[in-house]
């Protein structure tokens, strides 16, 4: 693509701030046609200098990556869709940068220790999940602290990249204390029990009591609210819910305009599941009320994530409990038993969706306001 194609449809101003543009991208970070074509396609020209900033500039292949890493061009591939990244359909298309190289020798490194491959996969994509809500947030704090009125495109682009240039140094030792603290709390929780010491297998089934919150009437809220908006509710939720919780009760996952809690025991999931209901209702009438399902049973845990019987039922219960409620299924109600603090009322037996038979469904109040 010539330099006419690149500035296709400019005049005056524009023209001008785009021919500058380029030429810094081309004489101060080396930028080459084909990365300025492609940045032009995308509409991603002034992030071409914070790009290379980050080791992002197209160099390799998948079979370089393959020759200078030693690790399968197959295995790259797959990694990279495990990561939710694109991938090139010929291998001997330039797609990889500088950091792409490092982790794949990173990868080859832990292949090398004996981490299984499709350990290895399950690493990558439950990371992957975190990592990429956290990029684009910090992508967003950068711009802003780059934007200013009035700016040029080379300006902001050049801004930008100083920007980065700062902040990309201190995002390595953030992330990584940030895995050790909940490598830590994860050993901590750990218990393997004497079988499984004795079949010298990973942790099988536990038993856990679930809690699945959501917001009532969210999807009715969606079509009133500006999508910024609609996120800052969800995402109120997931902060109410971190400042609340203690352990050994767990914050699992937020998904949309609910949140997944587990722990080892039930009066404490309830007790939380109370304050959670009187917190929604505290951020004022414009705020959506919460109902909680909770269930208790044999759950295993996997890459982060809960499965088994309770955490299906927490979610079904919560879509036939009332708005501001708490509502246990009947395990729940039996492992907490008497305890002062609740006050319960037998709510009957309901048909669940995906739900074999009845369940027989309790709500929990505190018992300072049965």
């Amino acid at each position: 693509m010539n330099d006419d194609e690149l500035l296709a449809g400019l005049e005056g101003d524009d023209r001008r701030e785009r021919t500058q543009l380029i030429a810094y991208l081309r004489e101060e970070h080396g930028a080459t046609d084909e990365e300025l074509a492609r940045s032009h396609a995308e509409g991603t020209l002034m992030l071409v200098a914070a790009g290379r900033n980050l080791g992002a500039a197209e160099r390799y292949s998948a079979a370089d990556v393959a020759r200078e890493t030693g690790l399968p061009a197959e295995l790259w591939a797959a990694l990279s869709r495990a990561n939710g990244l694109p991938v090139p359909v010929d291998d001997d298309v330039v797609h990889y940068g500088e950091v792409d190289l490092e982790a794949a020798r990173t990868a080859k490194q832990f292949l090398d220790a004996g981490i299984p491959r499709d350990q290895l996969l399950n690493t990558s994509r439950v990371l992957s999940r975190g990592l990429a809500p956290a990029a684009e947030l910090m992508r967003q704090t950068a711009m802003g602290l780059a934007l200013s009125p009035g700016l040029t495109e080379r300006e902001l682009a050049e801004t930008y990249a100083q920007v980065t240039r700062g902040l990309v140094p201190m995002v390595g030792p953030l992330v990584d204390q940030l895995l050790r603290i909940h490598l830590a709390h994860a050993v901590r929780e750990e218990v393997v029990t004497a079988a499984e010491r004795e079949a010298g297998s990973l942790p099988g089934a536990r038993e856990v009591s679930v809690a699945f919150a959501d917001l009532v009437g969210f999807t009715r809220l969606g079509a009133q609210l500006p999508p910024d908006q609609l996120e800052h509710v969800a995402e109120r939720l997931t902060q109410i819910t971190t400042d609340l919780i203690e352990p050994p009760v767990r914050f699992v996952k937020a998904i949309g305009d609910a949140v997944l809690l587990v722990c080892p025991d039930p009066t404490l999931l309830v007790g939380v599941s109370q304050r959670l209901v009187a917190a929604a209702e505290a951020e004022g009438e414009d705020y959506p009320q919460l109902r909680v399902g909770v269930a208790s049973g044999a759950a295993v845990t996997r890459a982060g994530d809960w499965f088994g019987t309770p955490v299906n039922l927490a979610s079904r219960i919560t879509t036939v409990a009332r708005a501001g409620s708490v509502v246990a299924d009947h395990a729940t109600r039996k492992a907490i038993g008497d305890t002062d603090g609740y006050a319960w009322s037998f709510i009957g037996e309901k048909k669940l969706k995906g739900i074999p038979g009845t369940v027989k469904l309790h709500r929990a109040r505190p018992a300072d306001r049965s």
